[in-house]
């Protein structure tokens, strides 16, 4: 059994405990500073609570790396060790930076409040806020691996390699990077030019709902019951869709009734006008009954009413459908659409309808009357002919015989 040098290990070892003490000291130190600015809603506070939380990881592998030069290793060892622990360093670095990205769309979200009557502004900054933080954040990630990844001697040869044949490779990877970077600069259009805004009412593929979320990649819309719509950034770019909180939540809401020809419409205008007023989620600015459309049976009319937003407005259209409905069946049943018949019977049927036997028999029209015109019925005099033969058969008087063979003689 070869014999332990303690010397040596003492020598190796007692670096690294000091360093690993110190590291535990300072990470102790520092998670107690985010715990305390955690708690505060300043700037400065969150991001130096941002910050420290990675720094708790840094500082230690930094501690690590100086320590582990002043042990008796071999260099190979020690260069290895001190390019793990750099890569290391690396990743809190930009861990780091994404938290303290983080922090400021906090404070910027904090700053303006979404929860007020009036969020328009608002919910512009939070689109903003948001959809920028996510594209930096994810610029920023992509820059710490890449440079991580050249910290490798394999990878960078990789690298070379893939610049010899730069025309190729830049194809391939532009083809397959084009969604991901599609989707990126929607995201950057989508903040700039702002079509949709977070809690924006939105009409998509025929869905109704909420914008919920505005992610790096996607949008998720929440569908009035519950669901959830996940729609690609680049979607809202290339398509249309319906946004009815674009530049104010106001909205008008209609509701079609179909209706009796004796309907009195001055009572419905003023039953509306009753309701509306007595309806909280209207607005005051539009109460007007109409009538748009007719047919044989009925006639279509309008209620429109305006509300402060697409909520109060569908709860308003229920409401005054139903009032209303309710309103013509008490006060006018005659107003209720019905289908008429003439139903014959009994004694007064019987003297109105005729026996079949007692009906004079219809007459057989004549070829005359059928007849279509045909091209070459250009003959003035037959075409005269022809309509006095017409009338006399209607007349009944007899047909002056002759007239006819007699008419196609030049």
């Amino acid at each position: 059994m070869p014999e332990i040098d303690w010397s040596t290990l003492f020598a190796a070892a007692w670096p690294l405990f000091v360093a690993l003490l110190i590291g535990f000291l300072v990470r102790r130190l520092l998670l107690s500073i985010a715990r305390r600015a955690g708690h505060l809603r300043k700037t400065w506070a969150l991001i130096v609570a941002a910050i420290t939380v990675p720094a708790a990881w840094a500082l230690p592998l930094v501690f690590l790396s100086q320590a582990v030069v002043a042990t008796p290793l071999p260099e190979a060892w020690i260069a290895r060790i001190q390019h793990l622990l750099a890569v290391g360093v690396l990743a809190c670095v930009t861990w780091a930076i994404v938290r303290a990205i983080g922090a400021l769309e906090t404070m910027v979200l904090l700053r303006n409040r979404v929860d007020v009557v009036d969020n328009l502004q608002a919910r512009r900054v939070h689109t903003q806020a948001r959809v920028l933080s996510r594209s930096i954040q994810t610029a920023v990630i992509v820059l710490g691996v890449a440079v991580i990844l050249m910290t490798f001697p394999a990878i960078r040869q990789v690298g070379q390699a893939m610049l010899a044949s730069a025309g190729l490779a830049g194809i391939v990877v532009g083809f397959a990077a084009r969604p991901v970077f599609g989707n990126l600069i929607a995201g950057l259009q989508i903040a700039l030019t702002q079509p949709i805004r977070l809690d924006d009412v939105v009409i998509v593929d025929g869905e109704w709902g909420r914008i919920d979320e505005i992610t790096s990649a996607y949008v998720v819309v929440r569908i009035w019951d519950e669901r959830r719509l996940i729609v690609p950034l680049q979607w809202f770019i290339e398509n249309p869709f319906q946004n009815w909180t674009r530049s104010s939540a106001q909205l008008l809401g209609t509701a079609f009734l179909w209706l009796d020809y004796r309907t009195p419409m001055d009572a419905v205008r003023d039953e509306l006008r009753r309701i509306c007023e007595s309806d909280a989620r209207w607005d005051g600015r539009v109460c007007v009954a109409q009538v748009t459309e007719t047919d044989k049976h009925t006639m279509e009319v309008r209620l429109l009413v305006s509300a402060r937003n697409s909520g109060d407005a569908f709860d308003l259209r229920c409401a005054v459908r139903e009032r209303m409905i309710d309103f013509l069946r008490r006060n006018h049943p005659e107003a209720l659409p019905r289908l008429r018949a003439d139903v014959v019977g009994g004694e007064e049927g019987r003297d109105r309808e005729a026996p079949a036997s007692q009906e004079p028999p219809q007459r057989k029209p004549t070829e005359a009357e059928t007849r279509s015109p045909a091209p070459e019925d250009v003959n003035p005099h037959e075409q005269a002919e022809r309509r006095e033969q017409l009338r006399r058969s209607k007349a009944g008087e007899p047909q002056a015989a002759g007239r006819a063979t007699s008419a196609r003689d030049p």
